[in-house]
């Protein structure tokens, strides 16, 4: 491996991002505050404060309008306008709050000088990141090993979750059959093939996907050990998978269960869910005082949009089984559900011209902070069901009953990763975020749902 051979993980990547930012932000600060004299923006450590609320705000906003996402970053169409977005946003913060940042300055053209002092170096290093980093140089260069069944839908998470996640083959413990169109053009091997194609391929990790250990056989057993023992990383399809994508692989789960769900450390810090339910109230109070004074205004909406009752009332399941009424503004025609019960879809025509705006808004929600309130919902958890769909769904995929652990909340991990959930796959995929969640919940990840729910609303990606 020569020097320049770096290769870097989706949460390295996005480190990167953040510290280059902020580096090449206070660098070009610091060079044009001296050069022009102007003590606006200057950079120093007796300026600490204006500092961290620069950065804070910069990393903010730009979680926000989604220059850290690794897709994103990928695409120079995307990046421009993100960043573009990103800089305006953080500085019109910086300029107006003047108790935690210097006052305006009397020289109207240094805002001016402010402002491209941050947009220029981030979109010179973000060019930079598109034709250097994303290069082949710098890809993850994987050997997937072990059994052909679930290899195309591994393929497929893998791709989509990391651009630079390069799959050079598939090496088959059971056999060597060559079928390169059944896993999107990535070719299989037989077991005798694992040493040359590490050396040749240039692998830079194995990872091995082997549902039942009995199908690791002597042969491939010594091999990986061989490999091992060489210095090549070696990780297992579950671990790489959570960690990439962020959701538990249910579908691979087996009776071996319990590796998957370590729940306790997160749902028994005392500390954090004493935290986490005074959050809850706090933001519920305020959700509430700012539902009741645009009020006046959904009134209105609703009588010529909708025509009937404001608010709806329906059963949902929440923690431990049990159920609840959840309350909502309604977003349907009457009688929308006189065939039956059935889930709402992307283009619903029962949705009214109102009740879109509302769902897409998410204004259809406040209500829900009274559920919040009374300790039925909590602010961030999985989105509750309704019991007829729980029951349907319990059947056909397995754990669903475990997002129950916890209260159901009014945003969350999979609200703000999957935009609907139209169908039992769709169903499978939220739940696979769910579980990473209730397994994974911390104030950090709780920081993180909200920062998206808010570019979720921002870019109208409501339901």
């Amino acid at each position: 491996m020569s020097a320049l051979d770096i290769h870097f993980n989706i949460s390295e990547r996005k480190i990167l991002l953040r510290v280059i930012d902020l580096g090449v932000v206070f660098f070009t600060l610091m060079l044009v505050s001296s050069y022009f004299d102007f003590d606006y923006f200057t950079i120093s450590s007796k300026n600490w404060m204006w500092v961290g609320v620069l950065g804070l705000y910069l990393m903010v906003f730009g979680t926000i309008f989604e220059i850290y996402d690794i897709q994103g970053s990928a695409m120079l169409h995307r990046v421009i306008p993100n960043v573009g977005i990103t800089v305006s946003v953080t500085v019109l913060f910086y300029l107006l709050t003047p108790f935690l940042t210097p006052l305006l300055p009397s020289n109207r053209m240094q805002i001016l000088y402010f402002f491209f002092s941050i947009l220029l170096p981030i979109l010179l290093w973000r060019v930079f990141y598109l034709m250097v980093v994303t290069r082949p140089r710098f890809y993850r260069r994987v050997l997937l090993v072990g059994e052909v069944d679930q290899m195309e839908q591994i393929v497929t998470a893998f791709r989509k979750a990391d651009p630079n996640f390069y799959i050079v083959g598939i090496i088959n413990s059971a056999g060597n059959h060559k079928e390169a169109s059944r896993y999107g053009g990535v070719s299989e091997f037989g077991v005798s093939d694992l040493s040359r194609l590490v050396n040749e391929k240039k692998v830079t990790e194995i990872v091995v996907s082997a549902y039942n250990a009995d199908h690791i056989t002597p042969e491939l057993y010594q091999g990986l050990i061989g490999l091992l023992e060489k210095g090549v990383s070696i990780r297992e399809y579950s671990q790489v998978f959570e960690e990439m994508v962020h959701r538990i692989p249910v579908h691979y789960v087996g009776k071996d269960f319990y590796r998957y769900f370590p729940f306790s450390r997160s749902n028994r810090n005392k500390f954090y869910l004493f935290f986490h339910s005074l959050f809850d109230w706090f933001i519920s109070v305020i959700g509430l005082f700012v539902g009741f004074c645009l009020l006046p205004l959904i009134l209105i909406g609703n009588v010529f949009g909708n025509r009937g009752s404001l608010f709806y009332r329906q059963e949902r399941v929440g923690q431990n089984g049990k159920t609840f009424q959840i309350l909502k503004f309604r977003t349907m025609v009457k009688d929308a559900e006189a065939s039956g019960a059935q889930m709402a879809s992307k283009d619903d025509v029962r949705i009214t011209s109102f009740g879109k705006f509302l769902r897409r808004s998410r204004l259809d929600e406040f209500p829900q902070f009274w559920n919040v309130l009374k300790g039925d919902m909590s602010l961030i958890g999985p989105r509750p069901e309704r019991p007829i769909f729980v029951q349907d769904l319990s059947q056909v995929i397995p754990f669903y009953e475990t997002r129950h652990v916890i209260k159901p909340g009014l945003t969350g991990w999979a609200q703000v990763k999957v935009r609907y959930g139209e169908t039992v796959e769709d169903s499978l995929l939220k739940l696979q975020y769910d579980l990473y969640y209730i397994k994974h919940r911390s104030f950090f990840l709780d920081a993180n749902i909200l920062v998206k729910t808010l570019s979720t609303i921002i870019f109208y990606r409501g339901q």
